[in-house]
C-alpha cells in the first residue's frame, strides 16, 4: 500500500514539475513565491480547474426593466448593501500549493531555459564534511538501533534454536540480537564562488525597477547555489556614492541622489582585491541600473575600471538595464560600444518583468 502511495505521490510531482516547466516565464515573473521562500523550500501556486455551475437567479424580482424604480437606484438586492453583511457560510476559491526544494527549482530552470552547468575557474575548495549512513554495527546508540534488522536477527535466533512457534510467531530481540546503523564521515570538496550585486539606488529607481531587479536576482542566486554548493553573497547599492550594505537593505532602500556609477564599480574592486582572490574563487559581478549616468566622463571611467581590474578578475560580469521613465538610459550602449568584445560580459535589456526569462538566458547561458 506505502509502495502505491509513494509511486502516485512521485507520478503527481513528476506532473507538477512539467506543468511548472510549461508556465515557467509566468512563475518566473510573479514575486509570490519569492516571498514564502523560507530557507529551503518554494511554495508554487497552483489554480485549480473550476468546474461550471448554473446559478438561479431570484424568481419574482423581475427581470431588467420591470416592476417599479426610479433612474439610479441599485440593480442589487435590497440585502447586499457593502460592508454590512454578517460572516458567510459559503465556500471560497482555494489554490494548491506545491512545494519544491530550490534544487528543483534550479533543475526546472536549467532544463527549461537550456542553462549549460558552469564550469568553475577558481582553484580554492571548500571541504565540507557529510555523514553517510553505510552500513550495520552491533554497537551504537540506541537513537540509531536498526528495528527491522534487529527483528531480523531475533528470528533467525529463535528459528536456529528451535524457539519460533508458527502458531504463535512472537519475535522477542535480546541484547545480541541488535543492530545499528553505522556511518562513515566522508570529505566533499566544493568549488568556492562569490556574486557581488551592484544597484543603482538614485532617484531615478522606483520600486517597480527594484522589484524587477530583486526576481530577477532571486533566480540567478538559485542556479549559482544549485552550482557552487560554497556561495559568497555581496550587495553594494550606490548613487553618487557607494555602500556595502546586508541584503534587506539592499531591496528596501529609497534614494534620492545623483548618480555615479563608477564609484560602484570602485567598491566592487576593492572588495574582490581585500577578499576574493580570482585564483581561488569564483567570481560573479552583476549591475542593475536605469542606464542614466552622471556624465559620458564617468561612463569612460567605468569602462576603463571594467577593462582593466574588474573583467580580467571575475567568471562573468552582467549589466541589467531596467526601464525607467526618468532615465537616459544610454549607459548599456556606451558599454555595448566599448566594452563587447569581452567574453566574459552580458549586457541585457529588461524593459519589464516578463522579460526577466530571457534576461536570465542571457546571463547564465554562456556557462561560465
Amino acid at each position: 500500500m506505502l509502495l502505491h502511495i509513494d509511486n502516485d505521490h512521485n507520478r503527481f510531482r513528476q506532473i507538477i514539475k512539467g506543468k511548472i516547466k510549461e508556465n515557467l516565464r509566468k512563475y518566473i515573473s510573479n514575486g509570490e513565491m519569492i516571498g514564502r521562500r523560507g530557507k529551503e523550500l518554494v511554495s508554487i501556486p497552483l489554480p485549480q480547474i473550476e468546474i461550471p455551475k448554473f446559478r438561479f437567479g431570484d424568481n419574482g424580482r423581475g427581470g431588467a426593466s420591470q416592476g417599479d424604480g426610479e433612474p439610479g437606484d441599485p440593480l442589487s438586492s435590497e440585502d447586499g448593501e457593502e460592508g454590512a453583511g454578517q460572516a458567510g457560510n459559503k465556500p471560497g476559491q482555494h489554490i494548491r500549493e506545491v512545494e519544491l526544494t530550490l534544487e528543483e527549482l534550479a533543475e526546472i530552470l536549467g532544463e527549461e531555459l537550456e542553462l549549460p552547468n558552469i564550469e568553475p575557474r577558481g582553484k580554492k575548495e571548500i571541504v565540507t564534511e557529510k555523514d553517510r549512513y553505510t552500513g550495520i554495527s552491533r554497537v551504537g546508540p540506541e537513537s540509531l538501533r536498526h528495528f527491522k534488522r534487529t527483528f531480523r536477527e531475533a528470528l533467525k535466533r529463535q528459528i536456529i534454536s528451535g524457539q519460533f512457534n508458527m502458531d504463535k510467531p512472537i519475535i522477542v530481540p535480546i541484547r545480541e540480537d541488535f543492530r545499528y546503523r553505522s556511518w562513515k564521515t566522508t570529505r566533499l570538496p566544493e568549488s568556492n564562488a562569490v556574486i557581488i550585486y551592484m544597484m543603482d539606488v538614485s532617484g531615478s529607481m522606483w520600486d517597480e525597477q527594484k522589484h524587477i531587479v530583486r526576481l530577477e536576482t532571486f533566480w540567478i542566486d538559485t542556479w549559482l547555489h544549485f552550482q557552487y554548493k560554497g556561495l559568497v553573497t555581496r550587495y553594494i547599492i550606490h548613487d553618487a556614492q557607494a555602500h556595502e550594505v546586508d541584503r534587506d537593505t539592499f531591496f528596501s532602500v529609497r534614494e534620492n541622489g545623483g548618480t555615479v556609477i563608477s564609484s560602484a564599480y570602485e567598491l566592487c574592486d576593492q572588495i574582490i582585491s581585500a577578499d576574493y582572490s580570482p585564483e581561488e574563487w569564483n567570481i560573479y559581478a552583476f549591475h542593475f541600473s536605469d542606464g542614466d549616468n552622471w556624465s559620458r566622463e564617468d561612463n569612460k571611467n567605468c569602462v576603463d575600471i571594467l577593462q582593466n581590474r574588474i573583467f580580467p578578475k571575475v567568471n562573468l560580469f552582467g549589466y541589467g538595464q531596467v526601464e525607467s521613465t526618468y532615465g537616459s538610459g544610454e549607459f548599456i550602449d556606451f558599454l555595448d560600444e566599448h566594452c563587447k568584445e569581452a567574453e566574459n560580459v552580458v549586457l541585457s535589456y529588461i524593459p519589464d518583468k516578463d522579460s526577466i526569462y530571457d534576461s536570465i538566458k542571457d546571463f547564465l547561458g554562456k556557462g561560465r
